[in-house]
């Protein structure tokens, strides 16, 4: 079993190594958003978590989903969109961790999270990471 000190170095050495690591290069260079999810609890990568990303209407206020995809080993979901699907607007970034805990079995509150940002220069790379815990998550703009 691994200790509090423990998870918390393999965390910090996952965030450290965020632009290090290759998984799929080219998926991660050319998509314009990327997402990490690290299992805080566990001090480790959320594999096999679903993820659908959505887009604004701006008529309707409605979102329509754009994307599907499931983080790999390292908690990675590569080649989410492409730069030519990639304007300025609102999305959202649906998790589904209620499964996922089901998968580790683990009983979690949140059954799924949602991170709704907004793009405004879509020359950019964005990075939306979710740090997750059963009972508990945050969210920042990475690099």
């Amino acid at each position: 079993m691994c200790s509090p000190q423990d998870r918390i170095e393999t965390l910090i050495g996952h965030l450290r190594e965020g632009c290090e690591v290759q998984l799929n290069e080219t998926a991660m260079a050319n998509s314009p958003l990327t997402t990490h999810v690290l299992d805080t609890a566990l001090g480790r990568p959320a594999q096999n978590l679903n993820i659908d990303v959505f887009f604004q209407r701006s008529d309707s206020q409605e979102f329509d989903i754009i994307a599907k995809g499931k983080t790999n080993n390292d908690g990675r979901a590569p080649g989410l969109l492409t730069q030519a699907q990639f304007v300025s607007g609102v999305y959202k970034i649906k998790f589904d961790t209620g499964n996922y805990f089901k998968s580790i079995n683990t009983r979690g509150f949140y059954p799924y999270v949602e991170i709704v940002f907004e793009i405004v220069d879509p020359s950019q790379h964005y990075h939306v990471p979710l740090l997750l815990s059963p009972y508990s998550y945050s969210t920042y703009r990475g690099s």
